[in-house]
C-alpha cells in the first residue's frame, strides 16, 4: 500500500493532461474546462488544450500562459451539427495525431459529441480517456445518430463524469460503475458591489438579471412574458439578459411586441458578468433544461436572491428551496410570475435569501471539486503505469 501511494504521488507531480473541447467560446462547459486547466497549470501540471474549431480559437475566458492551446481546424459548424466529420477520416486522424503528440497520461474530453469523437480517435492508443457530460443528455445531443454513437462509444471510456445523480441515472446500467458525480466549481473575482454598468438599464432602481445563451434551452421567451405581466405594477424594475445566440432576433421581436424595449436590455456576451450580478437585485433562471448551471451558482455566490425553474437537472441540486432560493415547477409561466412578484415586492425576503446564497461557495469550492477530479486522474494514470 505504501509503495502504491509513493507511485501515485510521483505521477501527480509529473501529470500530463490533454483536454479536448469543441471551442473556447463563452459557455458553461468552456468556463469549467478553463478553470480546471488554469488550476492544474498553476500546480505545475503539463496541460494541452485541444479545440476542434476551424479558425484560431481565441479563448473567451483567460487561460494560463503555460497551457498549450491548439486549434485543430477539423470542425466548421456548431458542435451538434458536425456529423460531416464522420465522413472525413482525416479529421479523426488529425485529432488522434494531436493526442499522440501531446503524450498525455490521461485524456479528458468535454461535451457529448466531442466525447464520441475523442473515444474514436483514441481507440488502440492505450491512453486512459475520461469523458464528461456537461448538459442534460436526455435533452441535448438530440440528433438520432449522435445518440446511437454515444451508446456505442461510451462503454469504451475509462470513466465518465456527470454533475448530478439524475444525469447518472440516464445511462445504461453497465455504465453506472464508471460514472462519478462531480459538480462544477464556483470561482468568483473580487468585485465591489454596486459598480456602475454601461447598459440601457443602468439607471434602474431595481435590476432583475438573467444569463445564458439565447437559445430555446434557456427559456428567455418565458422570462420576457413573465416580466411583461409585472411591468405595470413594478415600473422601477428593469431586466437585463446577458448572452448571445441564434434566438436574438426572435427575443428582440418579442420584446418589441410586449412594448418593453426600454425595460429589457440584451447587451450580448460580456467579459464581466460578475459586475452585473453584483449590481443586480434578483436573478432568474428560466431554463427548460440544464446540466449543472454555472450562472445560477455564480449568482448565488454574488449574494443574490434567485428564482429558478426546477428543470432537469441542476437547480434542485443547487438551491435549497425557501432557504437560499426559490424553485418553481418547470416551464410553469404563472408560477414563475408569482415567484417573481413575491420577491420583487418584498425586499426583506430577497435579503433573507441572499444572505444564505453565498454559502454555495463552500459547497462547490474549486479546491474540493478539483480534488475529486485529481483522485480519478491519479487512479487512471496509475493504471496506465501498471
Amino acid at each position: 500500500m505504501l509503495i502504491k501511494q509513493k507511485k501515485t504521488t510521483t505521477i501527480r507531480d509529473k501529470i500530463k493532461l490533454t483536454l479536448i473541447i469543441y471551442s473556447l467560446s463563452s459557455g458553461g462547459a468552456e468556463r469549467v474546462i478553463s478553470i480546471l486547466a488554469n488550476y492544474w497549470a498553476e500546480k505545475g501540471w503539463k496541460i494541452t488544450l485541444l479545440t476542434l474549431v476551424s479558425n484560431q480559437d481565441i479563448p473567451f475566458y483567460k487561460l494560463d500562459s503555460r497551457i498549450n492551446q491548439v486549434a485543430l481546424g477539423i470542425a466548421k459548424e456548431s458542435p451538434n451539427k458536425i456529423f460531416g466529420l464522420w465522413n472525413n477520416l482525416n479529421s479523426i486522424r488529425i485529432l488522434r495525431s494531436a493526442i499522440n503528440q501531446s503524450q498525455p497520461d490521461v485524456v479528458i474530453s468535454f461535451m457529448d459529441t466531442v466525447n464520441v469523437l475523442t473515444l474514436l480517435a483514441t481507440k488502440g492508443l492505450n491512453i486512459p480517456v475520461l469523458i464528461s457530460e456537461r448538459n442534460n443528455p436526455i435533452k441535448s445531443c438530440t440528433e438520432g445518430i449522435w445518440t446511437k454513437l454515444r451508446k456505442w462509444t461510451y462503454p469504451s471510456a475509462d470513466a465518465i463524469i456527470v454533475q448530478t445523480q439524475r444525469i447518472q441515472n440516464y445511462f445504461q446500467l453497465q455504465l453506472q460503475k464508471r460514472i462519478l458525480i462531480i459538480p462544477n466549481p464556483v470561482v468568483l473575482p473580487s468585485i465591489a458591489r454596486g459598480k456602475n454598468l454601461q447598459t440601457t438599464c443602468e439607471k434602474a432602481d431595481k435590476l432583475l438579471i438573467a444569463m445564458g445563451r439565447l437559445e430555446e434551452q434557456k427559456g428567455f421567451d418565458l422570462l420576457l412574458q413573465a416580466f411583461a405581466k409585472l411591468e405595470d405594477k413594478y415600473p422601477q424594475w428593469k431586466l437585463v439578459i446577458l448572452g448571445e445566440g441564434s434566438l436574438r432576433p426572435q427575443l428582440e421581436l418579442l420584446r418589441e411586441q410586449l412594448e418593453l424595449t426600454e425595460r429589457i436590455d440584451l447587451p450580448g456576451r460580456v467579459k464581466n458578468p460578475h459586475e452585473y450580478l453584483q449590481r443586480a437585485d434578483l436573478f432568474v433562471m428560466s431554463s427548460r433544461f440544464e446540466g449543472f448551471p454555472n450562472a445560477l451558482c455564480e449568482a448565488m455566490a454574488c449574494g443574490l436572491a434567485v428564482i429558478s425553474f426546477d428543470c432537469p437537472t441542476g437547480p434542485r441540486e443547487i438551491i435549497s428551496h425557501g432557504r437560499d432560493g426559490i424553485l418553481v415547477p418547470n416551464e410553469d409561466l404563472p408560477a414563475l410570475t408569482v415567484a417573481m412578484e413575491n420577491l420583487m415586492s418584498d425586499e426583506k425576503e430577497r435579503q433573507r435569501l441572499a444572505s444564505n446564497a453565498p454559502k454555495i461557495v463552500q459547497r462547490f469550492n474549486l479546491e474540493s471539486v478539483a480534488q475529486k477530479w485529481e483522485e480519478l486522474i491519479d487512479k487512471l494514470a496509475y493504471s496506465k503505469v501498471l
